[in-house]
């Protein structure tokens, strides 16, 4: 990975920059269209949102609200000012870490900037946060797995489908992460597909007006049904396997994962703007939590961005890694092959001595 987002300007040239704006930004709804603006449209007619849209534009806003803000969608000056700097301070990350020789989390993550608003979570308004769960909910939360807060790993059942490289699950995918933050769309007459740089996945979405499948057919990402209701995209999805988190352990909800059943419904829309796209999206699973939430923030074209393929670690090599280093089973196996000498683990001393006297490894 390299570091793909501009560094943010001095604190003086922040502040100036976001006190005229305060308000008229919008929360939770597309900003008015300016006058005399129109969508473009596709060869074929349809509105055209291609492009890709790096969600490090937003990565330092959190998906929920903190405590800090109370009810409030917005910060005050002060508080956007001193988010800015904290993800100015942040970016620099890898630049510290070149200048002393070091190598570390600042030359992996990504986050970019934060949004003025409090978190991408922006219904029911008056927390900015996920309802709580039903007692299901509950109950499938404690069995969740994840090496985000495990420390024994005996069997896959104690990974989450981000740590298999499978997916982060839904809405999760549709939310920045630390990394890898690129979303591409592209549209083909009765098809729109987002590329996801993150696991590198692909949502098809197709606008032919096709029922969903017989509801024994379940996937990852579930199954998605695309129509146009004037120039917004409306996505709705279902057929969900219930695997896959909601919300993973980690980077969007600290150590305590949400989980999903096959209830798991989410109507997204995708509505066009001068600069990008305006994303919303309502989330139900009434098995899971005890009401629905919405997501809404706006998405911003920057067709300069570079994706990387994301390889994630290839083989799967880590399951079995995280396996043999903590399982008790295997116990001898790292006696054997990792008992610390002054000269080593058995396998570095092996290299050594095949170094030395020339041979091949």
């Amino acid at each position: 990975m390299k570091t793909r987002f501009p560094m943010l300007a001095g604190a003086a040239m922040l502040l100036a920059a976001i006190a005229p704006a305060a308000a008229q930004e919008t929360v939770g709804v597309p900003p008015p269209a300016p006058a005399g603006w129109s969508a473009p449209k596709t060869a074929w007619g349809d509105p055209d949102l291609r492009g890709m849209y790096p969600l490090d534009q937003v990565g330092r806003t959190p998906m929920q609200r903190r405590p800090q803000y109370g009810n409030r969608l917005l910060m005050t000056d002060e508080e956007y000012a001193e988010a800015l700097r904290s993800a100015e301070e942040v970016e620099a990350g890898a630049d510290r870490e070149d200048a002393n020789n070091q190598l570390g989390s600042g030359n992996w993550f990504e986050y970019g900037t934060a949004l003025r608003q409090t978190a991408l979570v922006v219904e029911p308004a008056e927390t900015g946060r996920i309802p709580a769960l039903t007692e299901e909910g509950l109950r499938r939360q404690k069995d969740m797995r994840s090496s985000w807060n495990g420390q024994v790993f005996e069997s896959l059942k104690d990974f989450n489908s981000l740590d298999r490289c499978i997916t982060r699950g839904m809405p999760a995918t549709m939310v920045p992460f630390p990394y890898n933050n690129g979303v591409r769309v592209f549209q083909s007459p009765g098809w729109v597909v987002i590329n996801h740089e993150m696991i590198h996945e692909q949502r098809f979405i197709p606008l032919d007006g096709r029922p969903q499948p017989h509801d024994g057919v379940r996937t990852w990402l579930g199954s998605s049904r695309g129509h146009w209701e004037g120039d917004t995209l409306v996505v709705e999805t279902t057929n969900f396997n219930g695997l896959s988190p909601m919300v993973i352990v980690g980077p969007s909800n600290g150590t305590s994962g949400i989980p999903t059943s096959h209830s798991l419904k989410i109507v997204e829309k995708f509505t066009p703007t001068p600069n990008g796209l305006y994303y919303e999206a309502w989330v139900e699973d009434p098995e899971i939590l005890t009401g629905p939430f919405k997501i809404g923030y706006p998405w911003t074209r920057n067709n300069a961005y570079e994706p990387f393929e994301y390889a994630c670690h290839e083989g799967n090599t880590l399951v079995i890694a995280n396996i043999r280093s903590t399982s008790p089973r295997f116990a001898d196996w790292r006696a054997q092959n990792f008992q610390a000498t002054p000269e080593g683990t058995p396998e570095q001393v092996r290299r050594e001595e095949a170094a030395e006297s020339g041979g091949q490894d």
